[in-house]
């Protein structure tokens, strides 16, 4: 493949977002070319490895119907192929992994699964094509539109420029943005900025960026011997201990993300009690006939193995490089400590007996194949979205969030911040559930660009809600759709914003044919999280 190609839409990324923009705008009759750096699609769900977080009324409200097609069809997916018990086949909302994070806890490779099936009958008839191992190296600018972008192939580097009438840009750290020359922020803005009351009291700080953490997936099978080769960095990480951490970051001591209180997790506790074996576990052995599994498979996403050394976006792409393998040998480290070093539940030093499994992630290392990023660019939109539209300490005496008129999608989580760059803890506080404004898609100046991903006009604290599963399939489907219908009926996102009548038609098309939760019932809208 190489020289010089034309689409309707070209989505750039194919994580959560990608793939539901992809959906809506192949639904609505565009023709697309999805476009993604590793060979797995599906982003957090897969290349990522991290199972979705979603809120409390998922199975009721609150997503669009795409996503509850995915996590139905994750579920039917077990039913299908996996040896389930009678009891657990009769579970109605399975959580095949019966983590205790989310509701619906399952392996990459099956979240991969569903998703390939869902985009197949396009893939059939030549509506879509996806481009793997394909990453953008330049855009051509015309005035205020994208006229195209360039995709090189990582397999054999060969280049192709992809022109298109829309473009939409659902890297997960907005490489678009930057290549385009789209206004955009980066890292955590200022109370004078913003005004919120979570942002830096002092100056701004572009490299203060949330921690990015490299996934592992792990089963325990006891009195084995699965130690891995001590990793290359493993002194360095044995004696590292952050000023605001309460122990060894290789250690069962962590913050409580909500108090920033000292507390201890062991990887396994009996009872009731939590531990972080059952907090991502992908795999119940015990939903399965007996001898299936020899061990359940957890996911190690854990506080320990967050990486905040050194950033993603705003530097060179040596310190780039740089970080991305620390990331990668801090994950390993841990393992190798909690393999030899690593207090035992029941006495004694380390769990010999934990396997990595780099199957189950599809990897040579048996890290996942992406890191886990929590926050990108940001454009700078026509509506920024601030904690005062929603964090429940900054809407004191106010009930619920702001109501916005042009949503176009729903979501709730917590404002929920790891710790950054700039050495600074948790910020977790409560909010209410909210809405996703139209104008929060629309940059202030490019007229054929639209985020899809983490990369809408937020900020570094409304990031922290903004940035998980089903809410960023929903900012990419909206932004799918607004790009279809905005090619159909010849008009621009300001232009459907602006117009009571645009814009009433638009969100009827997302109600009606696309499934789309535009507000909450005021049960959930009146309930923080």
């Amino acid at each position: 493949m190489a020289g010089e190609r034309a689409t309707d839409i070209l989505i750039v990324g194919g994580g959560a977002g990608g793939v539901a923009a992809a959906l809506a705008a192949l639904r609505l009759g565009r023709g697309v070319i999805l476009s993604e750096e590793s060979d797995w699609i599906g982003g957090q769900f897969t290349a990522q490895a991290v199972p979705p977080d979603e809120h409390p009324w998922i199975e009721q409200t609150g997503a669009t119907r795409s996503y509850m097609q995915f996590a139905q069809g994750v579920r039917n997916h077990y039913r299908r192929h996996y040896p389930l018990t009678d009891e657990a086949r009769s579970i109605v909302n399975l959580n095949p992994g019966k983590g205790s994070v989310s509701r619906l806890c399952h392996e990459p490779r099956v979240a991969l699964a569903v998703i390939e099936g869902m985009l197949a009958p396009w893939c059939s008839s030549g509506q879509l094509e996806i481009w793997r191992k394909h990453v953008a190296v330049s855009a051509e600018t015309d005035g205020d539109r994208v006229r195209a972008v360039t995709l090189r192939s990582l397999a054999g580097g060969d280049e192709t420029t992809v022109s298109a009438a829309w473009i939409l840009d659902a890297t997960e750290l907005g490489d678009v943005l930057e290549l385009a020359g789209v206004e955009h922020v980066i890292g955590a803005e200022s109370q004078a900025q913003t005004g919120e009351l979570h942002a830096l009291p002092g100056d701004p700080d572009p490299l203060d960026q949330q921690a990015v953490t490299c996934c592992l997936a792990v089963d325990w099978l006891p009195g084995d011997n699965h130690i891995i080769e001590r990793p290359q960095d493993y002194v360095f990480w044995r004696g590292y201990q952050a000023d605001f951490w309460p122990g060894p970051q290789l250690g069962w001591r962590y913050p409580d993300p909500v108090t920033l209180e000292p507390v201890c997790r062991p990887l396994f506790a009996a009872g009731h009690q939590a531990d972080f074996w059952r907090y991502r576990r992908i795999l119940y052995k015990d939903f399965y006939s007996q001898g299936s599994f020899s061990s359940d498979i957890t996911l190690v996403n854990w506080p320990q193995n967050d990486y905040w050394l050194g950033p993603l976006v705003g530097v060179p792409q040596a310190e780039v490089q740089a970080n991305l393998r620390a990331c990668r040998q801090l994950s390993l480290s841990f393992l190798y400590w909690m393999q030899t070093e690593a207090p035992r539940h029941d006495g004694g030093l380390g769990y010999p007996g934990l396997r990595l499994r780099p199957d189950v992630l599809g990897s040579e290392d048996g890290l996942a194949k992406k890191v886990y990023v929590r926050e990108s660019r940001r454009i700078k939109a026509d509506f920024p979205v601030l904690e005062q539209h929603l964090g429940v300490a900054q809407r004191e005496g106010l009930v619920g969030a702001e109501r916005f008129d042009d949503s176009v999608g729903v979501g709730s989580y917590r404002i929920d911040l790891h710790p950054g760059t700039a050495q600074r803890n948790y910020v977790d506080v409560s909010c209410y559930p909210f809405q996703i404004p139209l104008g929060a898609l629309i940059p202030q100046r490019m007229e054929n660009l639209l985020p899809a991903c983490k990369n809408l006009g937020v900020t570094h604290i409304t990031n922290g809600c903004y940035r998980l599963h089903p809410v960023e399939w929903n900012i990419g489907e909206a932004a799918g759709a607004l790009a279809a219908w905005c090619q159909t009926r010849g008009l621009q996102p300001k232009q459907v914003r602006a117009d009571e009548s645009h814009l009433d038609d638009f969100q009827t098309l997302l109600r009606k044919r696309l499934g789309f939760v535009l507000e909450w019932p005021e049960y959930a809208r009146l309930t923080p999280r």
